[in-house]
This record gives structure tokens, C-alpha cells and sequence, in this order.
């Protein structure tokens, strides 16, 4: 299987701090992921090494480790295998095509907005439905990031 990248950039009428905090808080992630598949969560601490398991309501989903992080300005993940029914897979054929894909995300601030700029590697099969995917939740991330920016002002 052939991977493609998906990369997508945005502004967010916030400062950095409040991007970050919609992006990784557990209540403001499950509303901005939920375009890539309902019920999506993420059980990590964000910490650099960290293991990050990704699941949908399905209990479906991929697990990961946080190979790069510097608060309010960039986390990437690596990806190294695949959960079903809620056990981790790391030997199967699907899980085996995961194994070292990453996803990125850059945050930029300039004159009070913020740049978000993300990459997402992914099979060539789920490449148009995910870059949708990837429109829809990141217009709903800047509008939970301009929410925030505006309980602060």
C-alpha cells in the first residue's frame, strides 16, 4: 500500500495558547475530531514518548507514540499499529502498513492568529475521504479555538 499526505493549513483568529488547548483537551478533542469517525477520543498524557491510543465508538481505531512535542507550537505522532474491538494490533497486514506514518501539526502566531499547519500520512484508499474529513474538523477546531480566544478577551 502506497501512502499519501494529506496537508492542511488554517487560520484560527486566536492566540497559539488557545489552539493548543481546543486541540489536546479531551472535551474540546472529541468535538473537533469527531468528521474523522463519531465517538473519536484519544487516551495520552501529550508527553514527549507517550503512547497515544486513538479509538471511535467502536473501540476501533490506531495507536501511536508522541515522537515530538514543544508546547503551543508543534506534536507529531507516530503511528505503529491499529486497535479493534478495543485490543492493539501491531502484527497484522493493516497494522504492519500504519507502522511508521506519522501526523504533524505546527502551530505559527502571527499579529494574534495562529497558523495551523498539519500533515497526516495515510493509505492511498482514504486519502479523499479523510482530506474531507480533515476540512470539516478543522474549521470546527477553529471555531472552538475563537471560542475560547473570546471567554478570554
Amino acid at each position: 500500500m502506497k501512502n499519501r499526505t494529506i496537508r492542511k493549513t488554517i487560520t484560527i483568529n486566536a492566540p497559539k495558547e488557545q489552539v493548543w488547548e481546543a486541540m489536546m483537551q479531551d472535551k474540546y478533542y472529541q468535538e473537533w475530531t469527531a468528521p474523522f469517525s463519531e465517538g473519536s477520543k484519544v487516551e495520552t498524557d501529550w508527553e514527549l514518548g507517550s503512547k497515544a491510543v486513538f479509538t471511535d465508538k467502536s473501540g476501533s481505531g490506531i495507536v501511536g507514540r508522541v515522537v515530538e512535542k514543544e508546547p503551543y507550537k508543534t506534536v507529531t505522532v507516530e503511528f505503529e499499529g491499529m486497535v479493534r474491538e478495543g485490543k492493539e494490533d501491531y502484527e497484522s497486514e493493516e497494522a504492519r502498513q500504519v507502522k511508521g506514518s506519522r501526523e504533524s501539526y505546527v502551530l505559527t502566531e502571527e499579529n494574534g492568529s495562529t497558523r495551523l499547519d498539519t500533515s497526516s500520512e495515510m493509505g492511498e484508499e482514504y486519502y479523499e475521504q479523510m482530506s474531507q474529513a480533515w476540512d470539516k474538523a478543522l474549521q470546527k477546531l477553529k471555531q472552538l479555538a475563537e471560542g475560547l480566544a473570546e471567554k478570554t478577551v
